[in-house]
């Protein structure tokens, strides 16, 4: 029996060598491949907020199945569940899993929408499968915001869907202008101001709880101490005429998310005078008779019937 030469030995030795690589190599390219969109978000540390939400949500199964789902998630970033006021994942354990079920299916469509297919336009109302829209834009330039909330990263492929990832939580309305505000301690003075106007020749609370859509710069509880009203009954003592008056300088028609507004805007406020945005060191918004522009100290708050952006000063016609 001839034995097998040295050289023989190491060629079949290489040759095993190489098919393995190749196997490797292969079994590697299989794993970089698309996974579903729970698949992907789970195995992204950018992403561990989002993955602990939707395990105590429950939502694993809808959003794992690659066979049977075609959806659009628009996926909080870390920063976005912090920047939303949780240190770790673990905080989520706080929130009921009904409610926070309802907030993360208000991120998810129903069908694939990648970010090319989203209309050339501002705001257009997309289905969600919490059952409320959302409002999506997209500029000229390709820019995708939803909700006036910017998108990141967009068109993350998923083997059911579509990943785009966003640098703010999305909160679903929770009633009308007048019911938010009344449901937010800080506008307890706003709301006060609201009930008090109402009692003139305009009931503003019914304008204000109407279709819409309104977008309202509401000022703090603050904001009226340091316009002159220490507390509800200073402004209970004002004229109701002359609250109508300022507060709806404080609506404008149409729902204008903070991706909207544009550094030198002067929009018509339903009061009929303008009031003029500057987007320099920060959002700012002036009324006519105030020396300095109000910040712009929280953004994008969805109503039912249209968008609250919070302001630190009362404005002034």
């Amino acid at each position: 029996m001839k034995s097998l030469s040295s050289n023989t030995v190491i060629k079949a030795i290489l040759f095993i060598f190489v098919i393995g690589l190749s196997a490797t190599s292969c079994k590697k390219e299989h794993n970089k491949g698309p996974k579903s969109i729970y698949g992907t978000i789970s195995n992204d540390p950018n992403y561990s907020f989002l993955t602990a939400a939707v395990n105590k949500a429950g939502l694993v199964s809808a959003l794992n199945d690659g066979d049977k789902s075609s959806l659009t998630l628009f996926a909080p970033s870390n920063d976005a569940f912090i920047a939303a006021g949780f240190k770790t994942p673990t905080d989520l354990a706080g929130i009921p899993d009904t409610t926070l079920k309802a907030i993360l299916l208000y991120h998810v469509l129903g069908s694939k929408v990648e970010a090319a297919q989203i209309p050339q336009a501002s705001n257009t109302a997309v289905a969600t499968l919490n059952g409320q829209p959302a409002y999506a834009t997209r500029t000229i330039d390709g820019k995708v915001y939803i909700n006036g909330v910017s998108v990141i990263k967009a068109n993350i492929e998923c083997t059911n869907g579509v990943i785009h990832d966003i640098n703010r939580v999305l909160i679903p309305a929770m009633g009308t202008i007048v019911q938010t505000a009344i449901s937010n301690p800080n506008f307890s003075l706003l709301v006060a101001a609201v009930l008090r106007a109402s009692q003139g020749t305009t009931n503003v609370a019914t304008v204000l709880s109407g279709a819409g859509p309104f977008t309202v710069f509401a000022p703090t509880n603050l904001a009226f101490i340091n316009a002159g009203f220490a507390d509800a009954a200073a402004i209970n003592a004002a004229d109701p005429n002359t609250l109508t008056s300022i507060l709806t300088y404080h609506v404008i028609a149409g729902r204008i998310f903070s991706s909207d507004l544009t550094n030198g805007a002067t929009p018509a406020t339903v009061n009929g005078g303008k009031v003029t945005i500057t987007l320099t060191s920060g959002a700012k918004v002036k009324g006519n008779g105030n020396a300095t522009p109000s910040n712009i100290i929280a953004t994008d708050i969805v109503t039912t019937n249209g968008v609250i952006h919070v302001i630190d000063q009362v404005l002034l016609p």
